[in-house]
């Protein structure tokens, strides 16, 4: 990542917020036309996210750091892996590119470029469902990027696949993305008088994951005993 300059970084963070929102949109509006299947609806919306994020993480990550969520951002700005500053930006390009990310998909199915979302999704349940969707991609970021960082951008496609199903929220876990759906009033949205809980769970989970993670990675000044059969 130091190799590329901060226009390029921003760049790429720009572009694959823009491009993950695209497809969640999108594959949201195809799979509520082609099916009337709630549970349907859902993998149509579930198979392309979870895809996207695969390839997104592989082509742009070794540029931005592929971060494309303002949650995943501060994380790395609190391990000060990453400049106030330059966080600061890649929140606002985020922002930025997942609001793009609407209005491509919008364009794509002839709606109205902007929308306003009627969808309700609010209450408790909801709210520690996306501290749990993002407190477990966190957790898989920092776990994958410490023992197994060429397979991250499998590990957070599957991640999120999975969350999808198991949480009751559909696992938003991006306040970039939150942000972008509230301007979509279709299978996918979210009311935007329903986004301040569902930022401030995300980033309460994200930072409860960087609490715990940082203690459980960290390698204990002993090692853990052997048995002396496997001493030999």
């Amino acid at each position: 990542m130091q190799n590329f300059d901060l226009p390029r970084r921003l760049t790429a963070e720009a572009l694959g917020t823009a491009l993950l929102v695209a497809t969640v949109v999108g594959s949201g509006i195809m799979a509520e036309s082609l099916t009337r299947d709630a549970a349907l609806a859902l993998l149509g919306n579930t198979l392309p996210t979870g895809a996207i994020l695969v390839v997104l993480i592989t082509i742009l990550g070794p540029i931005s750091g592929a971060h494309f969520n303002p949650a995943v951002t501060l994380i790395f700005a609190l391990k000060r892996e990453l400049k106030p500053r330059d966080a600061l930006l890649y929140i606002v390009v985020q922002i930025a590119g997942g609001i793009v990310g609407t209005m491509m998909a919008h364009a794509m199915f002839a709606l109205p470029l902007l929308d306003a979302s009627l969808k309700v999704r609010t209450g408790g349940a909801q709210w520690l469902a996306e501290g749990v969707a993002a407190f477990g991609l966190v957790a898989t970021i920092l776990a994958g990027i410490r023992f197994e960082r060429a397979s991250v951008a499998w590990l957070v496609g599957l991640y999120i696949t999975a969350a999808y199903w198991f949480t009751s929220s559909t696992s938003f876990a991006n306040p970039a993305v939150a942000i972008a759906r509230t301007m979509t009033n279709t299978f996918s949205g979210i009311r935007p008088t329903d986004l301040p809980g569902f930022v401030a769970a995300e980033l309460c989970g994200a930072v409860a994951a960087l609490m715990l993670m940082s203690w459980l990675l960290r390698a204990g000044g002993e090692g853990v005993p052997m048995a002396k059969e496997a001493q030999l």
